[in-house]
């Protein structure tokens, strides 16, 4: 089974968004980890608005801290803006998508970066030869 970590920096919108998606797209064929490099105290509220407008519950999820660990445990590693704050290890493959962040953002904002994460996710999974549940 193929894994991906999403990695941001507070593991609160953008990477939350992205495992959410994942998980629902891929139907449990591939797992799915997200963290942080400083995780937030909870998920943003707007982001679980957003995926809840799409039928994605992601308001039960916490923001993890980032491990070696779960990098090491990854077939695909996608960053959203955590720099050098993700290790690097040899044979993984990442990628950096850069998107807005949703912090601090209203709806009306986080709606195209919702769709932006949906899109590309959808993509990860054609790469990945996973048809997509939904």
């Amino acid at each position: 089974m193929p894994s991906a970590l999403f990695v941001c920096v507070h593991n609160a919108g953008r990477s939350q968004m992205a495992a959410g998606f994942l998980r629902h797209l891929s139907g449990g064929a591939v797992e799915v980890r997200s963290a942080g490099s400083v995780p937030a105290d909870r998920i943003n509220p707007v982001a679980v608005e957003a995926m809840a407008e799409r039928g994605i519950d992601i308001a039960a999820e916490q923001p993890k801290v980032l491990t070696t660990e779960a990098v090491q445990a990854s077939d695909v590693v996608i960053t959203m803006g955590c720099g050098d704050a993700c290790p690097i290890f040899p044979g993984k493959r990442y990628e950096d998508w850069a998107l807005e962040d949703p912090a601090g953002q209203g709806i009306e904002a986080v709606r195209p970066i919702r769709d932006e994460i949906e899109r590309r996710v959808r993509t990860l999974l054609a790469e990945l030869g996973v048809e997509p549940v939904a």
